[in-house]
């Protein structure tokens, strides 16, 4: 036998009410999206002013964060870091997705840089230990000082030995840092045309 409650309305839920209770965020999840907006706001405080004013936000918004990162008072820098939660929880999704695009893109340089370094730190290791790495660095940077490089790798190993201060070691890593800032520097001018490539070279 049919129901003949059914399609009527009379008794039960709607399909209708049960979407738009599940549609609605929960309390937890917009304890989340808030937390999450504050934690972005500190992130933005805590990085280097010039790379904030370069991320598309609202100016408001913008200048919260600015104000705050030249409070110094413990109280007075916790109320400005509220009120920077604040502003950011007016910001709509694509508001944050480009200013979370750009977070990501900062993680990833400085991954970027820590990779270098380490890289550095490690040919400079093998500068060291083994003669044919200099042998190597020659061949691919012949402008380098031969006697400077081969006196400091002397030093550097009589400080390791006798335990003294690694100023020499410390100049063999400055070196090495040079000479990959000049291939950052030459890598723009390659992109170019033929006429750039030959103006930069006879530089």
């Amino acid at each position: 036998m049919v129901n003949p409650n059914r399609g009527s309305g009379g008794v039960g839920f709607s399909s209708t009410e049960f979407e738009q209770e599940y549609e609605r965020p929960s309390k937890s999840e917009l304890k989340r999206q808030s937390d999450a907006l504050q934690k972005m706001g500190e992130t933005l405080v805590e990085s280097p002013r010039d790379r904030v004013k370069r991320v598309p936000m609202p100016e408001d918004v913008r200048d919260a964060i600015l104000e705050c990162q030249q409070i110094t008072n413990h109280e007075g820098r916790r109320r400005a870091l509220q009120f920077v939660g604040k502003k950011m929880r007016t910001l709509d999704e694509t508001e944050v997705a480009v200013i979370q695009q750009a977070i990501d893109a900062w993680k990833g340089a400085s991954k970027s840089e820590t990779a270098a370094m380490h890289a550095l730190e490690r040919r400079r290791d093998k500068l060291l230990t083994d003669d044919k790495a200099l042998t190597t660095l020659l061949a691919e940077n012949p402008e380098l000082d031969v006697q400077h490089l081969r006196t400091l790798i002397r030093n550097a190993r009589k400080e390791q030995a006798e335990n003294k201060p690694p100023k020499a070691y410390r100049e063999i890593f400055q070196i090495l840092k040079q000479i990959e800032a000049a291939k950052g520097k030459a890598k723009p001018a390659d992109a170019g045309d033929d006429e750039e490539d030959s103006e930069s070279d006879d530089e």
